[in-house]
């Protein structure tokens, strides 16, 4: 029977022996090992295995200790080279990087642009001592919960009575619970209603876009409408005049020129108005010989410079629409410098006028050509996309008004007229046109399956500055046309509909809230953790809004994460943009063209001339290799040009200030407000120190 309870011992074996191996630098398990050879030796007792396996397991959880202790080490000492990288990768930046304030093309008021700045910083200060006071009383024992802390329990525990600083601390917290916590209480709630109402009109425009998908609502025009120059059948060809305002974009005015020219539409009927604003006699003389060069093959274009440079691009429109031939075009169609129509562009667009005399806009939807470049353009077509198969779609479905994109749309001249012709009184004259049409009774349609090509801004420096002027300029229309619009002879659903929800709610309350409640009440909270935020506010519905902003550009769900953050980021810029435009701060009359990259490539090219209709002559088509070799020597230059990172001083406060709250929220261990203002504050510190899109040149 011996054998049989040798067999038995070797059963009962209970030991877990393990195999370690070292892997350069570090040590780690590797696999378990099964029994060893010990383990079927007859004649071997159970004690004795019991005690050779306890002395085994033991020398072997040592070693696992010891290992895992080492790997620990490692991480410690590597995470800590990490920051040290880091800091010193943060000081050479800073003392490379120019600052925004040295931005001496700016128009700004150098007071005004520092009042926000010096806010944020007394911001910052006040939550690094208070962080400094509430580590103290942490340590002295005062461990609260999150986010309630009872006054009762502060007045008699022991470390409140027991110094001085148990006396600071317990008076500390009575200021915040009587005259603190409420007003900030009020404030947070005011923000969560606004934010609540603005997420429901975003879910109800969401709703109609997929009604107008689930019905396949489309703009059709009516029949007879679309020409055919090519079967020689009368169609609806009406006078167009195209327009092409630019100033120095020497990166993009042959591109378009060249997509203009080549629009299939009669040449006894269309005339093109090249619009150069431009200071730079080089850029001059380019776009000047551009244009003779097209008017030798036959296209029926002319070049017009201004020498009063006055209102901007607003200027140039109505300087323009002030010629004599304009009176003979019944249209007028509308291109940035950066735009490149399809050929068959107008006669997607121009049918869609006949027979409806009440429409005065036909709006077609952004393309672009660079929106895969970096991580900036990538969260710009988020944007944009939502934008356009969205807001401007549902609303031109359901009330034929939207604002004007200020290009890639075609005008009925007789609508411009009665609605004043083009304005200088603010930076948007593209959305004060529309609003003034709007009043007169003009339609507008948007076609979401016409798209035409165009440019989003590369650098963050370029895209400040657009979103600064988007968001300062319907302030100023605001105070501008609130009057013309309570006397204007609509209904009053059309004056709730341009108030309150084009101005107020998507203008006024989105950039308000966004900054108000997540930059400075959300921080502010931790310090005073008897008014508090939910989760719901700070995770799930910003999450779900994203979420639904995103659908429109299904290829960008990977970037749902940090397309969250970046909004939030970039509200700093259109909070700071709205209050100048609402209270007509010296920012807010600023005007900068946006710089352009000239991202169209060859395959775009090639695609354009395979687009071609053929009536058109070729002997005015882009040299493929000739613009390829320009385009190399264009790229040589400016690799030899030096490249600087901007350093935003508003976006790096509030940086530390978000990361010195969420280093306050783990004392309350508030897992998800921690979090949210962790990620949120190294989001902030990206943008700050210019690590998202290009250098600038």
């Amino acid at each position: 029977m011996a054998p049989s309870f040798d067999f038995w011992a070797k059963g009962s074996h209970k030991g877990t022996p393990v195999v370690v191996k070292m892997e350069n630098p570090n040590w780690s398990i590797d696999e378990v090992e099964g029994l060893s050879d010990d383990d079927f030796l007859i004649g071997n007792t159970p004690t004795d295995h019991r005690d050779k396996a306890r002395n085994k397991n033991a020398k072997q959880l040592t070693w696992v200790l010891l290992l895992k202790a080492h790997r620990a080490a490692g991480c410690l000492t590597s995470i800590a080279s990490t920051f040290v990288t880091l800091g010193s990768a943060i000081r050479r930046r800073v003392a490379s990087g120019r600052t925004d304030a040295d931005n001496t093309s700016s128009n700004e008021n150098k007071t005004v642009k520092t009042r926000l700045y010096s806010c944020i910083k007394v911001f910052l200060w006040l939550s690094v001592l208070l962080l400094g006071f509430e580590i103290a009383a942490y340590f002295k024992g005062c461990h609260f919960g999150a986010p309630k802390l009872q006054l009762q329990y502060v007045f008699t525990s022991t470390y409140g009575v027991r110094d001085l600083f148990g006396l600071l601390y317990s008076r500390w917290v009575l200021i915040r619970v009587e005259y603190l916590a409420p007003p900030l209480q009020f404030l947070a709630n005011a923000c969560i209603v606004l934010f609540l109402i603005q997420s429901l009109d975003r879910l109800i425009l969401c709703l109609g876009c997929f009604w107008i998908r689930f019905k396949k609502i489309k703009p059709i025009p009516k029949q007879g409408a679309v020409a055919d120059l090519e079967s020689g059948e009368n169609g609806f060809f009406p006078m167009v005049l195209v327009q092409i305002p630019m100033c120095n974009e020497r990166e993009v005015y042959q591109q378009s020129i060249a997509a203009v020219c080549n629009l299939d539409w009669p040449k006894s009927k269309i005339l093109i108005q090249v619009l150069d604003d431009s200071d730079d006699p080089t850029t001059q003389l380019l776009i000047k010989d551009e244009v003779h060069k097209w008017q030798q093959e036959g296209a029926n274009i002319v070049y017009r410079h201004r020498i009063i440079r006055d209102g901007y691009k607003a200027g140039n429109l109505k300087s323009a629409m002030g010629c004599s031939y304009v009176k003979d075009c019944e249209f007028v169609a509308i291109f940035d410098a950066d735009f490149q129509p399809t050929p068959d562009f107008l006669k997607q667009t121009v049918p869609h006028f006949k027979d409806n005399e009440d429409v005065g806009l036909v709006q077609a939807r952004w393309s672009f050509v660079n929106k895969d470049e970096n991580l900036l353009t990538r969260l710009q077509n988020i944007n944009l996309a939502f934008h356009f198969e969205v807001e401007q779609q549902v609303n031109g479905a359901f009330i034929n008004f939207f604002g004007f994109n200020g290009t890639a749309g075609v005008w009925r001249v007789k609508a411009l007229e009665d609605s004043g012709g083009w304005l200088e009184r603010t930076t948007v004259e593209d959305m004060d046109i529309a609003v003034r049409a709007h009043l007169q009774g003009w339609k507008f349609i948007f076609l979401n399956d016409v798209e035409c090509q165009c440019e989003l801004p590369e650098s963050y420096e370029a895209y400040r500055k657009q979103q600064h002027r988007w968001h300062s300029g319907p302030m100023q229309l605001f105070r501008l046309c609130l009057p013309d619009i309570i006397r204007a002879k609509i209904s009053v659903w059309k004056k709730f509909n341009l108030i309150f929800l084009f101005f107020l709610l998507r203008k006024l309350v989105l950039p308000f809230y966004s900054f108000t409640l997540f930059c400075i009440i959300l921080p502010m909270t931790m310090f005073v953790p008897e008014a508090e935020l939910p989760a719901w506010v700070v995770c799930y519905i910003p999450a779900t809004m994203s979420f639904l902003n995103i659908l429109p550009a299904p290829k960008s769900f990977p970037f749902i994460v940090p397309y969250l953050l970046f909004e939030n980021t970039m509200s700093v810029t259109k909070f700071n943009a709205m209050i100048s435009g609402l209270f007509q701060l010296g920012s807010a009359y600023e005007w900068v063209v946006t710089k352009k990259s000239g991202r169209s490539s060859e395959g775009d090219l090639v695609s354009l001339l395979e687009k071609k209709p053929k009536h058109i002559r070729v002997g005015s088509e882009p040299n493929l290799e000739e613009m390829k070799a320009d385009l190399m020597q264009e790229e040589e230059k400016k690799a030899k040009k030096k490249k600087h990172n901007r350093i935003y001083t508003k976006e790096l406060a509030l940086a530390f200030l978000l990361l010195t709250a969420s280093a306050r929220s783990l004392l309350s261990a508030q897992g998800i407000h921690f979090y949210f203002l962790l990620f949120q504050g190294i989001s902030f510190l990206l943008v700050g120190l210019d690590l998202i899109g290009e250098q600038v040149l």
